[in-house]
């Protein structure tokens, strides 16, 4: 058993240097059989048609709410990756609304052609989310706005390189929980004079522009869809 989850937790490390937010950290769980899917979706929050952001909100808000996640804020993602578009494909192969990897389905045992289901690309980036969240440990009393910044930096650039980031800030005296700390000692990731340095365990890191960008552009719309949709 500790072998087979020494094994997972590496390739999972593995994963989140090489696909960003389309990786995770956690054990797999099994394809959601037809009741547990429904189950998901089951509790109509908006009557039809009456949406605020997307036409999925009920969709998101259900699914969010039940991983214990803010559904404006993976409505925000979902409008970042795919414009709400269900049936896209990137030309890296991320599929759905949320622009979710094969890979990463496979991880959580979904077959590959189950993906572009919006019920299931919507339960897969939740689980992702909150996997991600709970890997990272951020304390009890964090600034809302720093958590939710650092969670998505490692969605999208990768956990393994967020926590190169929070052990340089250690390192050098600063709060491994402040997204400002966070964002520089990526950004600093470049340089071979802190990849190098001990306590970093992914090595060098360029794409710190892409992932800044993807936190700014997704927090600013989640205060846009804050000021529009109630909890």
């Amino acid at each position: 058993m500790l072998k087979k989850t020494v094994l997972t937790f590496a390739f999972l490390t593995i994963l989140t240097t090489f696909y960003g937010f389309n990786a995770q950290f956690g054990t797999p769980v099994t394809d959601p059989e037809p009741d547990e899917r429904s189950e998901m979706s089951d509790l109509s929050l908006l009557a039809e048609g009456d949406y605020v952001i997307s036409t999925y909100d009920n969709l998101i808000r259900n699914i969010s709410e039940r991983e214990g996640n803010d559904w404006r804020l993976m409505s925000a993602i979902a409008y970042h990756e795919s414009r709400f578009t269900p049936d896209i494909t990137s030309r890296s192969g991320a599929r759905g609304l949320m622009q979710i990897m094969p890979s990463v389905a496979r991880q959580f045992e979904v077959s590959t052609e189950r993906i572009s289901d919006p019920e299931i690309n919507v339960w897969l980036a939740n689980k992702l989310m909150s996997e991600i969240t709970s890997s990272l440990r951020i304390p009890a009393g964090t600034p809302e706005r720093d958590r939710m910044s650092i969670v998505l930096a490692s969605y999208n650039g990768g956990i393994g390189h967020v926590n190169d980031a929070r052990r340089l800030a250690r390192v050098h005296g600063e709060d491994p929980n402040s997204w400002e700390v966070v964002a520089r000692y990526l950004e600093l990731k470049a340089l071979p004079e802190y990849y190098e340095n001990d306590v970093v365990k992914c090595g060098r890191f360029t794409g710190s522009r892409q992932t800044l960008a993807y936190v700014d552009d997704v927090m600013g719309r989640y205060d846009k869809y804050c000021r529009i949709a109630g909890r």
